[in-house]
């Protein structure tokens, strides 16, 4: 079988730059397609933290004057990824997030930023390092999602593209009159184009023009179709047809293993899973939690967002508590949110422990420690959380969206009649449904038989890459044959 060159175009990618599970599907994939003799090089943004990772990088390309200034592509090799790196100090060259300033506002020439990385990706598409030409270009989102554009107008032949949305949420819109900054001519500000309800849109752009369109469930395929899940650009992806299809995602299971994990108290496996009273014992004293065997612990690792449900968590903390729960949470965002978990923890010290924002171990602690990782999220297009959860037997309490839906079995009367249940799911998306689910998870955790029995199915469940990348091996192959045909 011939070994297809796919570029990858993402804005981040784990372990280097990491704001959110792009960048762990950037960071894993590549490695899971290997076995179906895919080659992935991933083009990324030179951000100060990616350029510190490279050793001895090899220069492919100058750029004179990439929208201003002079840029260099660099290729290296890090953690086992392919790299193909962006070095443009004026676009990249920023402290802390990649994508807002220190008070939180956008940088005000994201569009060119990314625009730029979205430029190249069509370059090296059409052949700027002979070696380097792919077969396919895969595009993650609306920071490439010009991609498709600058191949489309080019007037020169491309290579087939395909377009994931991890978040439909997010969609990249700026004003007409950067369409002569970015480089486009008159004719891409149409319709069937780059135009967006007056604007320039860049997710749209790129479900527009990119051959495939692929999003990470195939529940969320189907709800980002509908006015509700698709944020205006439903009428599109329907008019797609069946360019658009879901894969879900998987998780990197060399990373998120807890046999193997040092980040937590204590090594466990499906066969030996007393382990996991270390782990508890350990989180409830890193979060100030009353240390107490019996206690249910609701462990909560996410933004603090409306789209996440935070808001009805808050609102029914009440009832959780009232079950037996503790709360352990993860997570920063919307102050609102992060002052009411942080009152929380005075109110009801040793119930509730929080830590407002990001620590990679304590994020593998939570998952060994919780009994339960509580997503009740309003939309969820796959979700990381909840597949590290059922690697690590901490029963995923869900709502039944997106590819929540898709990867957690309810644990409802014919499902446990069955023997396959992996968790509970609620809907709709409400206080009054997730509290009801929250006592339903009490009931089944007073039962330790039954309680066991959905932790070995949650820790037999497949969440690796190993299914999906063969489905994104076969989209690959589909998209270089109908180009030769």
């Amino acid at each position: 079988m011939m070994t297809l060159k796919i570029l990858a175009v993402v804005s981040e990618i784990y372990p280097l730059v990491k704001t959110g599970g792009l960048a762990d599907v950037a960071g894993a994939l590549p490695g899971a397609l290997v076995p179906e003799d895919v080659a992935v090089t991933t083009l990324v943004p030179g951000y100060p933290a990616v350029l510190a990772a490279l050793k001895k990088p090899q220069v492919v390309h100058t750029f004179a004057g990439l929208f201003g200034h002079d840029a260099r592509l660099l290729k290296a090799n890090v953690s086992g990824l392919d790299l193909l790196v962006l070095d443009a100090p004026h676009l990249f060259n920023r402290p802390g997030n990649p994508y807002v300033d220190a008070d939180g506002k956008d940088w005000i020439d994201n569009p060119l930023r990314f625009a730029a990385l979205s430029r190249v990706a069509a370059e090296i598409g059409q052949g700027l390092v002979p070696a380097l030409t792919p077969d396919v270009i895969h595009a993650h989102d609306w920071q490439t999602g010009l991609t498709a554009a600058y191949l489309r107008y080019s007037g020169r032949p491309a290579v087939p593209t395909v377009m994931t949305v991890h978040n439909m949420a997010f969609q990249g819109q700026y004003g007409r009159d950067l369409l002569p900054a970015l480089g486009l001519p008159a004719r891409a500000y149409a319709i069937d184009g780059v135009e967006y309800y007056g604007t320039i849109g860049f997710l749209k752009a790129g479900l527009q023009l990119s051959d495939r369109i692929t999003t990470v469930s195939p529940t969320y395929a189907t709800e980002i179709r509908t006015a509700e899940g698709g944020m205006g650009l439903d009428g599109l992806l329907r008019s797609r047809g069946n360019a658009v299809s879901g894969i879900l995602n998987g998780i990197d299971t060399g990373v998120w293993n807890p046999a193997t994990d040092a980040r937590i108290a204590a090594p466990f496996e499906l066969s030996r899973l007393a382990g996991r009273a270390a782990n508890k014992k350990a989180l409830q004293q890193r979060l100030g939690l009353d240390v107490d065997p019996n206690a249910l612990i609701f462990g909560v690792v996410s933004r603090l967002s409306w789209q996440k449900g935070l808001d009805l968590l808050l609102e029914r903390l009440p009832a959780l508590l009232a079950a037996g729960g503790q709360l352990a949470l993860l997570g920063s965002g919307e102050m609102s949110l992060a002052n009411g978990f942080a009152g929380a923890t005075t109110l009801h010290k040793g119930r509730v422990g929080m830590v407002n924002g990001y620590d990679e171990g304590l994020a593998h602690l939570i998952q060994a420690g919780s009994d339960v990782i509580l997503v009740p999220s309003r939309f969820e297009p796959c979700g990381l959380t909840q597949l590290c959860a059922l690697r690590y037997g901490a029963l995923p309490l869900v709502a039944r969206v997106g590819g929540l839906a898709d990867t957690v079995i309810d644990a409802n009367e014919v499902a446990l009649a069955a023997g396959v249940g992996t968790g509970v799911q609620f809907s709709p998306v409400s206080g009054d449904a997730l509290e009801a689910a929250i006592w339903r998870t009490a009931d089944l955790w007073r039962d330790r038989p039954t309680w066991k029995k959905l932790q070995k199915n949650a820790m037999k469940t497949d969440v690796s890459w190993t299914r999906p990348a063969a489905a994104y091996a076969r989209l690959y192959r589909e998209l270089v044959a109908g180009r030769a045909g």
